[in-house]
Formats: C-alpha cells, structure tokens, sequence
C-alpha cells in the first residue's frame, strides 16, 4: 500500500521535511515514488505540487495524520 508521507532532511537540529510517495513498509528515510514537495518546520515555508498530489490521492495514496494536516491547512484536501 502507498502512502503520502513526510521524509526526513537537513541538518542536525534544523529539520525540514519532503513530502514524498512511499510504500507503507519503506523506512522514514527510505527509497520513495515521488516527490510532491517539502515543508520547512522552522520557517514554516512549504511547497506543495498540487496537481501531482491530487493524481495521487484519486489513486488512492493514504496521506499520514501529520501529512494530512498540512494539505487541510494548505486547502489542498477538505476535512
């Protein structure tokens, strides 16, 4: 099963995170699909590809609880 979620980058003690397309059992830091953009925790800065993320999801990619809060307050995904 795919999931649509957060992987792992930057430095030690300045995390920033890709959204990325993984398989369910794939390590947090593991090989992924896709990349559909990141988020910065510190700045708050985020990108996101809607197209991409949207043709994810209609193939049924499950975003993660903490992934899905971000597209919510993104207004990509309503509630």
């Amino acid at each position: 099963m795919l999931k649509l979620r957060l992987k792992r980058c930057g430095r030690k003690k300045q995390p920033s995170y890709r959204l990325v397309i993984m398989t369910e059992s794939s390590r947090r830091d593991g090989r992924f699909i896709d990349q559909v953009g990141f988020y910065n925790t510190i700045t708050k800065q985020s990108y996101f590809d809607i197209d991409k993320i949207n043709q994810w999801l209609e193939q049924g990619v499950k975003p993660t609880d903490t992934v899905k809060n971000l597209l919510i307050k993104a207004n990509i995904i309503k509630k």
